[in-house]
């Protein structure tokens, strides 16, 4: 049976910075590495709320990305 190693956990924080001419929204994003992998998503909601709070721009989605190993 096949096991997925934790590699990384990413938490990706992605912001509204503006509009383009057409009307669409230009977003930039931030990436905060080291996250672990017993991180709750309340735990989680917590700190993407601090860290957005430190930017001016409106938070429009974070996400939390995990990479692993599949090992046999």
């Amino acid at each position: 049976m096949a096991n997925i190693e934790f590699k990384q956990g990413i938490v990706r924080l992605t912001f509204e910075a503006g509009m383009t001419q057409d009307g669409k929204v230009i977003r930039k994003s931030k990436s905060y590495r080291n996250v672990n992998e017993a991180s709750t998503a309340d735990q989680l909601l917590d700190v993407t709320t601090i860290l957005a709070g430190f930017s001016s721009r409106p938070l429009l989605a974070a996400e939390k990305i995990e990479t692993g190993n599949i090992q046999n």
